[in-house]
C-alpha cells in the first residue's frame, strides 16, 4: 500500500515533468502550438518565446523578493541578543551558585533513640 506521502510525492513528480515538457517544447519548437488552434505566425512565434521565458522569470524574480522581505521582516521584529558580557556574567552567577549548593551540608542528627524502660526483676530475686 502507498502512503499519503508517496502519493503526493508521485503527483508532484509527474506535474513537474511534464510541465518541463511542456515548457522545452514551447520554447525550442512553438510551432507544436498549433494543435490548440495558436497561430503559427513568425510574429506569434516569437511573443510566445519571449513570454515562456518572461513568466518564469519573474515568478522567480517575486519569490526572491519575498524570501529577501521575509528575512528583512524577521531582522527588523527580531529583539537584538543580549551582550556577550551580560551572558558571560550569567554564566558565572550560576556556576558560583552551583558551588554553593554542591557544599556538603552537616549530618542531619542521629534519630533519638527509644527511652528504655527499666527492665523487671524476677519474682525469684526478690
Amino acid at each position: 500500500m502507498v502512503s499519503k506521502d508517496q502519493s503526493i510525492g508521485g503527483i508532484i513528480f509527474i506535474v513537474c515533468f511534464v510541465v518541463a515538457i511542456f515548457y522545452i517544447l514551447t520554447l525550442f519548437f512553438p510551432q507544436w502550438l498549433s494543435v490548440f488552434g495558436v497561430s503559427t505566425a513568425e510574429a506569434d512565434l516569437a511573443a510566445i518565446r519571449f513570454w515562456v521565458v518572461a513568466v518564469p522569470v519573474f515568478i522567480a524574480f517575486i519569490a526572491i523578493m519575498a524570501i529577501g522581505a521575509w528575512i528583512g521582516w524577521t531582522m527588523a521584529t527580531t529583539p537584538p541578543p543580549k551582550p556577550i558580557e551580560e551572558i558571560t556574567s550569567e554564566m558565572e552567577e550560576k556556576k558560583e551558585e552551583e558551588k554553593v549548593e554542591e557544599k556538603p551540608l552537616e549530618p542531619p542528627p542521629p534519630p533519638p533513640e527509644e527511652e528504655k524502660k527499666p527492665e523487671r526483676k524476677k519474682k525469684s530475686e526478690k
